[in-house]
């Protein structure tokens, strides 16, 4: 079954996905957005070029998806390298020891 004349909705879906996977990548679910975005977005890209309509928000949705993808592992490695230094100060009396723990173990050499 054909879409309706000038509308592509996987590209649509893809470009939602992609702004979702975008935003919400920081929290390091955005890279699970990210990956179904991508592959809705490569999908929306085949039919573009067979029906001829999409294209760029097929292409935006690609661009969208990858970042959250990329900035999603990068925070999931600076979670994983920042709980590694500080996990010596897992077990606190108070927030102002958590800090001062904290701070000691990121300053040190």
């Amino acid at each position: 079954m054909r879409p309706p004349a000038g509308r592509n909705g996987l590209a649509t879906a893809a470009l939602v996905l992609g702004v979702i996977s975008l935003i919400t990548s920081i929290v390091c679910i955005g890279g699970l957005f990210g990956v179904i975005g991508l592959v809705l977005g490569i999908a929306a890209l085949w039919r573009a070029r067979r029906t001829g309509v999409g294209r760029g928000m097929s292409v935006t949705a690609l661009v969208t998806s990858s970042l959250a993808i990329v900035v999603s592992v990068l925070a999931a490695f600076f979670l994983v390298w920042y709980a590694d230094k500080t996990q010596e100060c897992y077990q606190p009396d108070s927030l102002r020891q958590y800090r001062q723990c904290v701070h000691q173990q990121l300053t040190a050499g």
